[in-house]
């Protein structure tokens, strides 16, 4: 059948998107780049902002009108709205035929098969939710997981010239078991699960003999990685996923005799078992328990991308309580401390919410002292708003109004680019590996000082003093994240999805100017 499939939402929900396409592909459907397309409409939904829950109502009616003028159309909800919204949805969207939980992704083809063959009124085999017993039942589930049979037999074919696939994203954990207070993640995938560090290596080991040139590893809280091996073994003895423990074990020593993998051993791991990858880099840190063997791993390890994102979500003690986030400001500040000591070059990205339930204005100017302390290179602000099925929006009133946080959010936005502009400048006048993403038009040529020219096709370097008259950029990414800008040379396409080396030029809040380095 042919299948056209959105994604809405974060990296995790564009691995799931990934995981899903190689699946079906392996069943014989055809992916098509429009939905007017499609027999098999999906929506890979999210609930962390309501932004994106809109975009997929607007979709869902868009397919419910063509559903209405005949056409035979299955429309599909996967993701986190799925589980959350329950057969609520079928209830309100009437043109939804299935719902797939993210936990459930491995039944996926046979809920579209039982979609395509039931009695329209038949929605009791199109249903796959893990609901509630996603948390009771976490340890079993863990040990049965059919998502690892999933991440672990993915079809991953990287394309000559194509970026995007040139870059993947490698799961180590799932879940979450951190419960702030605005955040439905816990409650849509489910209880932390680690994955066995084995089979992490041996994904990675695919990816690039397949060409991947950068992998990313995932998880809600990613420092929070820990596998203590010989605990969790399948009924032929093989190690299986297993339950994520509780916060104490991150302020102890490891019990005598146990053999447990770190975050920090298994970064290690990869990079000396996966020699050829080019590129190792990780989302999302919590601040909180990030030892410094992960500093030390990635002061030593060259390969590893010195880049955190790591969301402080507010500089108020008393917004960051009332998000349960589980820590204070100056616990934040201390670990920022020691990233810049031990990685003078790591560069910071976060999160910052505005308009939490109850911020003052003395809250916000606390988090603009914060943002002003640390060197973050970007910031993604968002408007706090209620997401259902969150301690938040059940016990937190609303109470700060709209015009206000739009207030906050553009304040914080013109504050944050000033400390990005800061960030950024430090890196002119240096040489830095650039990995090539994408070819886009510019407006305006760049004269070429000596040494760092625009290569030709045929490798053959113009004079030092001529200019690159392309009106087209190379954009790429630095180890630490940072976007950089390059005068495309001719044959660019070429050098998509390579790295390549570097001389930055000049720098804006967001961006950096760069020329390809002679080699």
């Amino acid at each position: 059948m042919r299948v056209y499939l959105e994604t809405f939402g974060c990296q995790m929900n564009e691995l799931d998107s990934e995981l899903v396409r190689g699946q079906l592909l392996s069943l014989g459907h055809e992916f098509v780049a429009h939905p007017d397309d499609a027999q098999v409409v999906l929506f890979n939904t999210c609930s962390v902002r309501e932004h994106a829950e809109q975009k997929v109502y607007s979709r869902l009616g868009l397919a419910g009108v063509r559903k209405k003028q005949g056409e035979q159309l299955i429309v599909g909800v996967i993701g986190c709205m799925a589980e959350r919204d329950g057969v609520d949805l079928f209830k309100r969207y009437p043109q939804v035929d299935l719902m797939c939980g993210p936990g459930e992704l491995d039944r996926l083809p046979l809920l579209i098969d039982n979609a395509a063959r039931a009695d329209a009124a038949d929605r009791s085999e199109r249903i796959a939710l893990a609901g509630n017993k996603s948390r009771r039942t976490a340890t079993l589930q863990a040990a049965e997981d059919n998502l690892e049979i999933l991440d672990l037999s993915r079809a991953f074919e990287p394309v000559a010239n194509d970026a995007k696939s040139r870059s993947a994203y490698v799961r180590i954990t799932r879940g979450c078991n951190k419960f702030c207070t605005y955040c439905v993640v816990p409650h849509t995938r489910g209880a932390e699960v680690h994955r066995p560090p084995a089979h992490i290596v041996e994904e990675c080991k695919r990816l690039v003999d397949a060409g991947v040139v950068e992998i990313t590893l995932l998880g809600q809280t990613i420092n929070h990685y820990r596998y203590t091996h010989g605990t969790a073994l399948t009924v032929d003895g093989h190690e299986a996923p297993q339950v994520g423990p509780g916060l104490s074990v991150f302020r102890q020593p490891p019990a005598a005799g146990s053999r447990t993998t770190s975050f920090a051993d298994l970064l290690h791991r990869i990079h000396e078992e996966v020699p050829s990858l080019q590129r190792l880099r990780f989302v999302t840190s919590y601040p909180r328990d990030f030892g410094d063997d992960i500093l030390q791993v990635m002061r030593d390890s060259p390969r590893i991308c010195q880049y955190l994102h790591v969301p402080a979500q507010s500089g108020s003690d008393r917004m960051l309580k009332a998000m349960n986030r589980g820590y204070t400001v100056a616990e934040y500040l201390e670990f920022i401390d020691r990233v810049t000591t031990t990685l003078p070059d790591c560069t910071i990205g976060g999160d910052i919410i505005v308009g939490f339930c109850g911020e003052t204005d003395e809250d916000f100017e606390q988090t603009c002292d914060l943002i002003r302390k640390v060197p973050y290179k970007n910031n993604f602000i968002f408007k706090y708003s209620p997401r259902p099925g969150t301690v938040a929006f059940d016990r937190l009133p609303d109470d700060v109004p709209d015009s206000v946080k739009r207030a906050r959010n553009n304040a914080l936005l013109a504050l944050q680019n000033a400390v990005s502009a800061r960030a950024h400048e430090r890196w002119v006048g240096r040489s830095v590996p650039v990995f090539v993403e994408d070819i886009r038009d510019r407006s305006s040529s760049t004269q070429v000082p000596s040494g760092h020219v625009g290569l030709s096709v045929a490798g053959k370097l113009p004079t030092a003093s001529s200019q690159v008259v392309s009106r087209r950029q190379l954009i790429g990414r630095t180890p630490g994240d940072l976007i950089v800008a390059i005068p495309a040379p001719d044959g660019a396409e070429t050098l998509l999805g390579s790295v390549q080396p570097a001389r930055i030029v000049g720098s804006k809040p967001l961006l950096l100017d760069g020329l390809l380095s002679a080699s």
